[in-house]
């Protein structure tokens, strides 16, 4: 490892239980494995304390700074994020709509020696990621402005139920509400294979509430989540302080960057590497 890599490690990470800095080691082999069969099992792996006790307050207090950058559009969509199509079936979850009220601060207003800036580019962090979800190596994104992000949920506001783009997640959040803005969401409701849209539907008008399983989250916890087969959203935030998270976004090909429409729906902008940009075919047939 790189003295950088190892720096960044030690001011951030709590070593003691999170052993990033000895890649290939037994407690590192050890987690891994246990972060693994969570994904398998559940879709998606809490590691509480990830960030170090004596790092928590900066991590909050930078995210903090930046929100009021963040790009806010309440808008109404569906749960996968597609326009209205009335070729579909009367009874396809898609026509249902929900507000989507939560804002995006782009990776260009996050200075880069920030906590989450220093774990984003850092290459152990990255190595992590990439065998916790089985993968030979992870890429930071091409993208100037999704590749990391600072997700901001207002009091009296929410971000419904979704799928996420890509297949695995990685995010942190770094400041809680006074109430509300739980993390909820459906394990591997739907595979490469099948959208299985009779349990989506019973999800969103809540008849399938048996599906639903909650998480705690607080500040400095690293969630890894497989977001592309897992239904999920964070309820509406009561009281009068904000919801803050971090997403990582990595990519298994360097070179991944948003499209125009999506960037734009998120950020209020693009610039020109989206408009010279082609976008990627999907290896599966799922609505986004």
């Amino acid at each position: 490892m790189d003295g950088s890599g190892q720096q960044v490690i030690n001011r951030v990470v709590t070593g003691a239980d999170y052993p990033l800095a000895d890649p290939g080691g037994p407690a590192w082999r050890h987690l891994v494995d246990r972060v693994r069969r969570e994904l398998v099992t559940t879709g998606c792996c809490v590691l509480p304390g990830f960030v170090h006790p004596a790092a928590q307050d900066t991590l909050s207090r930078e995210c903090a700074a930046v929100a009021d950058g963040a790009y806010f559009d309440v808008e109404t969509v569906n749960v996968y994020n597609t326009a209205p199509d009335s070729a579909l079936p009367p009874d396809h979850p898609a026509h249902i709509t929900m507000e989507r009220g939560n804002a995006f601060v782009a990776a260009d207003r996050i200075p880069p020696d920030s906590v989450i800036g220093l774990l984003y580019a850092s290459d152990p962090f990255r190595r992590f990621v990439a065998a916790c979800f089985g993968l030979p190596a992870v890429y930071p994104l091409a993208d100037p402005l999704s590749r990391l992000c600072v997700n901001v949920i207002q009091p009296g506001l929410e971000h419904p139920w979704h799928f996420d783009t890509n297949e695995f997640t990685v995010s942190m959040v770094t400041q809680e509400p006074e109430s509300g803005g739980a993390f909820e969401y459906c394990p591997n409701i739907r595979s490469a294979r099948t959208e299985n849209f009779g349990a989506v539907r019973d999800v969103l008008t809540s008849r399938g509430s048996a599906l639903v399983h909650r998480l705690p989250l607080h500040p400095g916890d690293l969630q890894l989540f497989r977001g592309r087969y897992s239904l999920h959203r964070v309820s509406r935030v009561g009281g009068a302080q904000a919801r803050h998270s971090a997403i990582f976004a990595y990519s298994e090909q360097p070179g991944v960057l948003g499209t125009p429409a999506r960037t734009r729906q998120l950020f209020g902008r693009v610039l020109p590497e989206h408009l010279a940009a082609a976008r990627a075919p999907r290896g599966d047939g799922l609505l986004d």
